[in-house]
């Protein structure tokens, strides 16, 4: 038993750093997940599914345009392919991940718990720690993340209804709450001209293609034409001009 002890600690510390860092993301991740609980049930789910929904695909905004398609009726082909498109940025995420990572088998299960704002945090709080410490350290970020979200979920699907009753401002704010998630991971980004140009176009495609009446649609195709932009468009630097 002894002997187990010490070659346990390293993990056990290395996780629990990663849950301790990943705390401020708790901010966002527990008013989105009450708010898909209550969106959830609204749409005609039960708690257990809306639950289910979360620890199985765990993918925010994905479970909201999912839960969406489905309560209006939209054919399951086009369900799953509008929720695998808007999540086919993990095709990028993961290659940019796998070079701050070590080998494991283990990796396959865990990539379940990669998210947007996991990434975002990896990325920042990876490069410094030994190669030792960051199995652990993912470990626990993305599990925290993970469970705070089917919690969240749980709740919302089996208490939303009782809180936004009694406090019914809360009904009004939830909506909004994943918009002003991802408004804050891209705000930043406005400083620079490239981002600026790419954003600004995918944000006039998505409201032009809601508009006309193609919302389903309007997200994944928006996203692509902001990508599109992004990597085909370059400003060049004018040296000695201010």
């Amino acid at each position: 038993m002894s002997t187990l002890a010490p070659s346990r600690s390293p993990l056990v510390r290395s996780t629990l750093k990663g849950a301790r860092e990943a705390i401020p993301l708790l901010g966002g991740y527990i008013p989105v997940s009450l708010s898909f609980g209550l969106v959830a049930t609204q749409a005609g789910f039960a708690t257990w599914e809306a639950t289910a929904i979360s620890l199985l695909i765990y993918a925010g905004a994905s479970q909201f345009l999912f839960v969406g398609m489905i309560a209006t009726g939209a054919p399951l082909w086009l369900v799953v392919a509008m929720t695998m498109l808007i999540n086919v940025r993990h095709v990028v995420y993961g290659p940019n991940l796998a070079a701050l990572l070590p080998r494991s088998r283990h990796w396959p299960w865990l990539m379940h718990g990669l998210t947007d704002q996991v990434f975002a945090l990896a990325l920042t709080r990876l490069p410094p720690l030994p190669g030792a410490e960051r199995f652990g350290w993912f470990l626990g970020a993305s599990l925290l993340a993970w469970g705070v979200w089917v919690v969240g979920t749980l709740v919302g699907a089996t208490a939303g209804e009782t809180m936004t009753a009694r406090w019914p401002l809360l009904g009004e704010i939830m909506p909004f709450a994943l918009p002003a998630l991802f408004l804050t991971m891209v705000a930043p980004r406005f400083t620079d001209k490239r981002w600026s140009l790419a954003m600004g176009l995918t944000i006039i495609v998505a409201l032009s293609l809601t508009l006309v009446g193609w919302a389903n649609v309007a997200i994944p195709l928006a996203a692509a034409c902001g990508a599109l932009c992004f990597y085909t468009v370059q400003f060049q630097s004018r040296r000695g001009t201010q």
